[in-house]
């Protein structure tokens, strides 16, 4: 984003000069996260969950990196390896109750992050893009974390990994050897646990490349912001040095307060009691669940209980593929001038009393047992989800009268005087 008011960079010395003339990295981190950048004044904690997400995914590398140079690719060690870090490594119980509980943690985040997308329309143009790949990041950290919930070998990971796996076995023709090619066989072993661990470590890489990507095209358009207007003048910014970063800094050190709570007095809360126990391939856990960031997902996938032309496994795996998948379309199925929730009625009832209780439904259906009555309630909640997404959203897109807008950021913050709308000096003379 580029504004005649943004301040340029200026080297301090002969040193900084000769290196910004060589290599411009300095120039280009004030240009993204300094002074440089102006940014919309009325961005609220809602904005903080870029920068944590981007906080979680370092720290799972980092966690990562560490406990791979302990760790055993072997099914008939990984689970003792495992047990090794936690009893015998320096600080090993730490590194590996972060790696874990952060990633829980950054789902939360990405939850967070995507339904206030959902919320302020942060999807429609001319973000289009920041949206797809914030999208495609949310699907990689998906695929890293079923692969890493695999790697500790316990009674869940192997059976969890043989269920998901086995989902691919519905897909018609190619199904089954697509399945056996996943597992490097025909049930998880070393094969499956050597090629989940390889992905799982390169996965994150990919993923931050990916993040990069999603940041650049951020500085294209400018970040948005609660009101969804664009900035029309100089008074509308605030330079990201140091505004957002004193907020940001804020927002981090909750975080870490929440995160070292987990991390130190209920590191085990989030995990399940059999995956403490060594995986036994000829005993099956009375109830298979994964992990609870996969739980809307698989409850729609246990949604579809009878054939129906395609048998009913064929629909549930399609089903939650596209629980995600149309998501890619949302610039184009919300059809509304308007961005933010606040200026739009119909949405905002639909958002808060549809969207959001059929998502807690799904999470919490999708812990629980395959039987009455949460079947019933997935089945209700999916309906809904995909009538939301595909039917209302774009419906109410069309016939909803918005509530009128502020002329600009600045009057939507400092009300409709017109000197401060302006962003003419408002003191008296001295």
């Amino acid at each position: 984003m580029s504004f005649p008011w943004a301040k340029e960079y200026t080297p301090a010395n002969g040193f900084t000069k000769w290196v910004d003339e060589k290599l411009p990295l300095p120039r280009l981190v004030y240009n993204a996260v300094g002074a440089g950048y102006p940014v919309p004044r009325n961005l609220n904690y809602m904005w903080n969950f870029g920068v944590l997400a981007g906080f979680c995914l370092v720290l799972q590398i980092v966690t990562g990196i560490v406990l791979a140079m302990h760790y055993a690719a072997d099914a008939s060690v990984a689970f003792a390896k495992t047990e090794h870090i936690m009893r015998d490594i320096n600080w090993g119980w730490m590194i590996r109750y972060m790696h874990a509980n952060g990633a829980s943690f950054f789902f939360v985040v990405l939850y967070l992050h995507i339904f206030r997308g959902f919320f302020y329309s942060s999807y429609k143009a001319p973000r289009e893009m920041i949206w797809i790949l914030g999208v495609v990041i949310f699907l990689l950290a998906m695929a890293t974390a079923f692969m890493g919930y695999v790697l500790p070998w316990g009674q869940m990971s192997f059976w969890g990994a043989k269920v998901i796996t086995g989902l691919f076995g519905a897909i018609p023709l190619v199904g089954e050897p697509l399945q056996i090619w996943l597992l490097g066989g025909y049930a998880p072993d070393d094969a499956a646990l050597n090629r989940f661990f390889s992905l799982h470590f390169l996965l994150p890489f990919v993923t931050l490349g990916v993040v990069i990507l999603h940041v650049w095209a951020l500085h294209i358009p400018g970040s948005s912001n609660p009101t969804g207007i664009e900035v029309k003048q100089e008074s509308d910014t605030v330079p990201f040095h140091p505004y957002y970063t004193a907020k940001d800094a804020f927002g981090l050190g909750v975080f870490l307060i929440l995160f070292s709570i987990m991390v130190f007095y209920l590191p085990n809360y989030l995990g399940h009691p059999d995956n403490y126990i060594e995986a036994n391939p000829v005993s099956t856990p009375a109830h298979i669940v994964p992990e609870w960031y996969f739980w809307p997902f698989y409850a729609i996938l246990r949604a579809f209980t009878f054939d129906f032309i395609l048998p009913a496994k064929l629909w549930g795996v399609l089903a939650m593929f596209a629980a995600i998948l149309m998501w890619f379309l949302l610039p184009w199925l919300d059809r509304s001038p308007v961005r933010s929730g606040h200026y739009r009625p119909l949405f905002r009832k639909f958002f808060w009393f549809g969207l959001i209780p059929a998502m807690a439904v799904l999470f919490y259906c999708g812990g629980a047992p395959a039987e009455e009555p949460y079947v019933m309630l997935s089945q209700l909640a999916t309906i809904y989800y995909f009538l939301h997404f595909l039917v209302i959203l774009p419906i109410v897109s069309s016939i909803e009268r918005p509530e009128p807008l502020p002329y600009s950021i600045t009057e939507a913050v400092l009300g409709e005087d017109k000197k401060a709308v302006l962003g003419e000096n408002t003191a008296p003379a001295v």
